[in-house]
């Protein structure tokens, strides 16, 4: 058996050029590749029926973040939350969070401004323009 490594941190957005937009543009985060995949093989293996997805990887400082709009799509209502059990979200850093928060655009959604944790580390949850939950962190 192989030691398993971090490949990548996928997450399920609805309109892919809104979400590469958006992590390109207010993390500077480099398009690496986009691509799509359908077929018997890859409905079976996401377990969705005759599903397709387009995917765009992102380059995060080696870590990739990988965006995936599927066909079909499932109905969603609820918003993400931290406290929900499955949660997930996706942690980036930055040299100066309430400078980052300072340049932010309008429209960007944050659940508070900066806070300093308690452990000493500057946190901002901001949400991406389908809702789900980024952290950014002192680096």
């Amino acid at each position: 058996m192989s030691d398993p490594t971090a490949h990548h941190v996928g997450i399920t957005v609805e309109d892919l050029d809104r979400a590469v937009d958006f992590y390109t543009e207010t993390f500077g985060l480099d398009r690496l590749t986009e691509f799509a995949v359908g077929g018997d093989a890859f409905a079976e293996a996401v377990a969705v029926e005759d599903a397709s997805a387009e995917f765009a990887h992102l380059d995060a400082d080696g870590a990739i973040v990988e965006l995936v709009a599927y066909d079909p799509a499932a109905d969603s209502d609820e918003t993400p939350e931290l406290n929900r059990q499955g949660a997930m979200h996706l942690g980036l850093s930055v040299d100066d969070v309430e400078a980052f928060y300072a340049d932010l655009d309008d429209d960007v959604e944050t659940l508070s401004p900066p806070r300093t944790t308690e452990t000493g580390t500057t946190i901002l949850f901001v949400r991406d323009p389908e809702g789900n939950l980024i952290e950014v962190l002192d680096a």
